[in-house]
């Protein structure tokens, strides 16, 4: 930041230190306690801020705001009117397009981003290949029932709705012989010990940005990007952005079932993406790697748009985000040519007929 603007009176109310930090978040138990971690890491690295945590941030009905990802377009709007200055996402419920004047301005050190399998207490010790024949498996995830479907024909596989706590409630209400969900919220929510086995991606891959944090805030708000920015973690962001250029390149989404599994070793970034039809009996997946540079200072300089798939990381070297965008686009482009849209526009369309 110059000299000249520290100097100009009025941007003192710009400064997250001359002011209270308000943090949107929804109401359900994993939503605050993601938000509180985040909070948490942000109070320790500035011991003088004061933050205060909203989850009751609009009288809007969210009838008014639209359909499709209510509780996230309540909390964007809430940023725009600049009601709140932040809001912690699971960044997998982030799309790869961001509304005008937002920004992902932190991505937090991922957690175990596999599913996780919890089965019903007479089930207990069992596995998806062990459960007896035609048993029902609840999961909110095209993605999962697609991969598991192929790999377990004996199951069948039942959409389930709700947060966790309703999730877990209709699993012991027996309504299901076992339920599949995100093992990251399990650990964030204390429930590691209802897991009853992980899925690794050899078995079934997973979401993008699935196990990391995203903070959104307004793209134009350098205090508070400053503020947060110190949150990325570098490899995960990396990932993270491989993951989400792949999926925007595919043209991907919630509708379609898309999979990735990415890591980082000696320089490389690997990244596996894969597409399924809704029954998983048409796949197709392939893997590429890119080198990334080891850690280095970002170049000071102005960017006209420094936003990479909606995510703005002014404190890692722009080359690696730009390695780590091409890898996605490019291994988006490979299956592309293979004939990938094909197996998307059909597993789309029958999603939407239901």
């Amino acid at each position: 930041m110059s000299g000249h603007r520290d100097a100009a009176a009025p941007a003192e109310e710009d400064s997250p230190k001359m002011r209270v930090i308000r943090v949107g978040t929804r109401k359900s138990q994993l939503a605050r306690i993601q938000t509180e971690s985040v909070v948490a890491m942000l109070k320790a690295l500035n011991p003088g801020l004061q933050f205060e945590i909203r989850d009751k941030i609009l009288d809007t009905a969210l009838s008014k705001i639209g359909e499709k990802s209510l509780f996230t377009k309540e909390l964007e709007h809430a940023l725009k009117m600049n009601v709140v200055d932040l809001v912690v996402h699971s960044l997998k419920d982030l799309p790869t397009v961001l509304p005008p004047g937002l920004t992902i301005g932190a991505i937090c050190k991922r957690e175990n981003p596999c599913d996780a399998v919890v089965f019903h207490s007479k089930f207990v010790g069992k596995t998806l290949e062990t459960l007896p024949e035609r048993s029902v498996v609840g999961t909110s995830s095209l993605r999962r029932a697609a991969q598991l479907q192929r790999k377990y024909p004996h199951l069948e596989f039942k959409s389930i709705r709700g947060n966790l706590n309703t999730r877990l409630q209709k699993l012991d209400e027996q309504q299901f012989s076992a339920i599949i969900l995100a093992a990251a919220g399990l650990q964030r929510m204390g429930w590691q010990h209802r897991v009853g086995q992980i899925l690794h991606p050899d078995e079934c891959m997973y979401a993008v940005g699935q196990g990391a944090l995203g903070v959104e805030v307004r793209a134009k708000d350098q205090g508070i990007l400053d503020l947060v920015g110190a949150l990325h973690d570098p490899e995960t962001l990396l990932c993270c952005m491989a993951e989400r250029a792949f999926l925007r390149h595919l043209e991907g989404g919630c509708s379609v079932p898309v999979a990735v599994h990415t890591a980082i070793k000696d320089g490389q970034l690997y990244l596996t993406g894969g597409v399924w039809s809704l029954d998983g009996a048409d796949s197709m997946q392939e893997t590429m790697q890119a080198t990334i540079h080891g850690p280095a200072q970002h170049e000071e300089g102005p960017e006209d748009d420094p936003q990479l798939v909606g995510i703005t990381a002014r404190n890692i070297p722009r080359v690696a985000q730009l390695a780590a965008e091409n890898l996605g686009i490019s291994l988006a482009n490979l299956l592309l040519h293979k004939g990938a849209k094909n197996i998307l526009d059909i597993a789309r369309q029958l999603n939407d007929a239901h």
